[in-house]
């Protein structure tokens, strides 16, 4: 009973995030018009096309999520502050890991959302399957612990003056350890390797999200009332 009401507080802070969401679409428009514009740009800019544009791909795509993503990060939890919406998710839930799953599956859910449009505009940009299953699977572990990273850091940054800077200062780093396994583990999927031989790089993913998820948890709780 305890575990089902828990899920309910988590689904709660889900569907109120993303009925706000429809309802302003500011987060999402301003993801989609920055990636699109970048993967544009990057494009034209070094004519990536055929061969060359097969072997960026994974990099300029992933790229292109990293920065559209800290948007949409920095915006999820500053319209709350804004609005006092955090102060009344830390008077609602008795368990703060509440609000952070919550907002982490809120955030996962827009990034996807983003990534169902920009997989599919680059494989026509790049001339590179974007996707096939194995690549849409990597995309998924990394957009998991990319969420649950920028979640965490978005409530530290949040109450900062100049969070926009913030959150990209402190994010990106902490991201680094991601991004190469899944920048190397597309690349691998894109030169027709099997999923089997980019085992190693899905491996450090998964260990990757399962290590962030930790230390969330551990420290959200002192994030979120700081």
């Amino acid at each position: 009973m305890r575990t089902q009401n828990w899920a309910r507080q988590v689904w709660a802070i889900v569907v109120k995030d993303i009925a706000a969401e429809l309802h302003t679409r500011e987060i999402l428009s301003a993801m989609f018009v920055f990636a699109v514009t970048a993967m544009l740009t990057f494009s034209f800019a070094l004519d990536l096309r055929g061969a060359v544009g097969r072997d960026a791909a994974p990099g300029v795509v992933w790229t292109t999520i990293a920065f559209a993503g800290t948007l949409g990060l920095s915006r999820s939890l500053a319209r709350e502050q804004q609005t006092g919406g955090i102060a009344g998710l830390l008077l609602a839930a008795g368990d703060r890991t509440v609000i952070f799953f919550g907002k982490s599956l809120g955030n996962t859910a827009m990034l996807l959302i983003l990534e169902i449009a920009l997989l599919p505009l680059g494989t026509v940009l790049f001339d590179a399957n974007l996707l096939r299953p194995e690549i849409v699977l990597v995309v998924i572990l990394g957009t998991i612990g990319y969420a649950v990273a920028g979640t965490l850091l978005a409530a530290i940054a949040v109450n900062t003056r100049a969070r926009e800077v913030m959150l990209p200062i402190l994010l990106l780093p902490l991201i680094v350890p991601l991004m190469i396994p899944a920048v190397q583990a597309t690349a691998g999927l894109l030169e027709g390797l099997a999923l089997a031989e980019v085992n190693n790089w899905m491996r450090v993913l998964v260990v990757y999200d399962l290590l962030i998820v930790a230390v969330a948890m551990l420290t959200f709780e002192y994030v979120i009332e700081a």
